[in-house]
């Protein structure tokens, strides 16, 4: 019997959105990317997915699913763009991010560079969000959040990396265990940063993480600094909880920011 998930945020396209991500996503899966939740059907507001039993995390498949990330990220042509949406994305709907019953609406433009990408079309969202929210942040700390939007867009943090295809929302709940391994679900996909999803598994404590990331730098080596650069890719995922949820994002949020001024 499938799984059927009602995306209830009340943003038409919603549930396509998420069914062509996670097709995207399944790409890659014949290079030997990470396993997807197989879509079996979608409609406006509705998603039929293959039903997944979970399983304990292992250490062995924590490492095959560190091995299969890397691949998925390094699947896309070198002439993508920051940005990117999947082949299915439906035209005039808006990349989101979020839960299902509070999605975020992002920026849709595309990029050459990174920081351009990440300040205009996934901060400045969130940004004006925030700055509208009636007394939610103090003047203080939204001028350290330009700032540090800022030092992200002038292109001083980018690296020369080629766009990856990412999940976009790869929290430990978007990682289901199951007796095959793990299973991604839930995506906000496009062609985005790779360490944005390492930066995610972070952030909420992913079991055996140590396990994940060794597999994934035998796999594909990362950039000298990485763990460094982890809270500067935390800075959105923090943002957009502080946006959703209140308050108790605000001090993580500033000081990823603080940290991005300090790179």
């Amino acid at each position: 019997m499938p799984y059927t998930k009602n995306v209830v945020s009340g943003i038409r396209g919603a549930a396509q959105v998420e069914a062509a991500g996670l097709r995207w996503l399944a790409e890659a899966t014949e290079q030997g990317g990470a396993r997807i939740a197989q879509v079996l059907s979608v409609e406006e507001g509705r998603l039929e997915l293959e039903r997944l039993d979970a399983a304990p995390a292992a250490e062995e498949a924590a490492q095959a699913f560190g091995t299969a990330l890397a691949r998925t990220h390094r699947s896309l042509p070198e002439d993508a763009l920051f940005g990117q949406l999947p082949a299915e994305h439906p035209d005039g709907v808006a990349p989101m991010f979020g839960p299902a019953e509070q999605l975020l609406e992002m920026g849709i433009g595309t990029h050459s560079s990174w920081g351009a990408f990440h300040a205009q079309e996934r901060l400045d969202p969130l940004l004006d969000r925030l700055t509208s929210g009636g007394g939610r942040a103090s003047s203080a700390d939204l001028k350290l959040l330009q700032q540090a939007r800022d030092r992200i867009a002038s292109g001083e943090l980018d690296d020369g990396e080629s766009p990856s295809r990412i999940h976009g929302d790869l929290w430990t709940g978007n990682v289901l265990w199951t007796a095959e391994g793990a299973v991604l679900i839930d995506p906000a996909a496009h062609a985005g940063h790779r360490e944005a999803d390492l930066a995610m598994l972070d952030l909420f404590g992913l079991e055996h993480l140590e396990e994940v990331m060794d597999a994934y730098d035998e796999e594909a080596p990362l950039r000298e600094g990485w763990a460094e650069r982890t809270p500067m890719h935390q800075l959105f995922p923090l943002l957009a909880h502080w946006v959703l949820f209140g308050g108790a994002y605000e001090s993580p949020t500033l000081s990823a920011a603080e940290t991005v001024l300090d790179l």
